[in-house]
């Protein structure tokens, strides 16, 4: 059993780990319902987007289009949604593990694969990958993004994909859910084609006059829509990162009380021995000079 001062120690110490994880905990909790009310206001202009796209899909005039071109997919761009710090349990694990099994997939197909990452902890593990091109990094994300502030991976990823340097974009991001409950999905951005993964059929394309011309306006209108799914892939994300945090959190709160629990206990139980040590020390002393 280890001494009285060791535990006193431990359950001090303890105690001051638990102060940080709540500290913690709440700053999450306040953080993620911001963070959800603002991804849930935009969800609707999401959808909204992702319709005009099954739109766009029926008219002819898209398949002259860069942005609706398919390709054989000889190189792959990523964006990746992760985090700037820890503490989020599996958060970031659920989003590199799928881009491992993407890279892995991707070099058994002979496929070129090329990184966007957004988060310092998904560069961190990009940085360890060989055979795979670390593109750019964005750090600066706020924790309620602007338009402005994914518009330069937007202009990157088009550029690449107009260009014709990836033949296919693909998003990988964390889907807030509930609470308790986040989901690890991967998107196809670009080509924006979406008869397969719209999963129903694309609405009949209406009579329209188009102004200056339906080219301009089809490529502006996708380059806006595309825009849309990032920054709500982006809000969704954040929403995933504070409630886990905010779980993980409350996990290690928990487990501080429940060592607290279990320390005092045993701490009282050796100071219950030494005082009884030394009691039965003293009356054998008594007896001692009494004979």
């Amino acid at each position: 059993m280890a001494s009285t001062i060791i535990l006193k120690r431990r359950i001090t110490s303890i105690k001051s780990t638990r102060q940080i994880t709540k500290a913690m905990q709440l700053v999450s909790a306040s953080k993620m319902r911001r963070a959800q009310d603002y991804a849930f206001r935009s969800r609707a202009y999401r959808d909204l987007a992702y319709h005009l796209l099954q739109r766009l899909n029926a008219m002819k005039e898209v398949e002259r289009q860069p942005l609706f071109a398919k390709r054989p997919v000889n190189a792959r761009l990523y964006i990746v949604v992760t985090s700037n710090s820890g503490l989020a349990g599996a958060y970031n694990a659920n989003v590199l593990k799928l881009l491992a099994q993407s890279l892995r997939q991707d070099r058994d197909d002979k496929v070129v694969s090329r990184l966007i990452m957004i988060g310092s902890k998904g560069a961190q593990f990009a940085r360890r990958l060989s055979g795979v091109e670390l593109l750019a990094v964005y750090t600066d994300v706020k924790d309620q993004p602007t338009a402005n502030d994914v518009r330069p991976i937007l202009t990157t990823l088009i550029a690449q994909y107009e260009q014709e340097d990836v033949d296919e974009v693909q998003l990988i991001y964390t889907m807030f859910k509930s609470n308790i409950l986040q989901e690890v999905q991967k998107f196809q951005l670009l080509p924006a084609t979406l008869d397969a993964a719209a999963g129903k059929p694309a609405d009949e394309a209406v009579i329209s006059n188009f102004e200056p011309d339906v080219e301009t306006v089809i490529e502006q209108v996708t380059t806006r829509l595309v825009e849309a799914q990032l920054w709500q892939a982006v809000l969704e994300s954040l929403a995933s990162e504070h409630s886990m945090r905010m779980i993980s959190m409350k996990n290690a709160t928990d487990n501080a009380n429940d060592l607290i629990d279990d320390y005092t206990l045993e701490y009282n139980t050796a100071r219950q021995s030494a005082i009884t040590q030394e009691l039965a020390e003293i009356t054998g002393g008594a007896e001692a000079m009494n004979g």
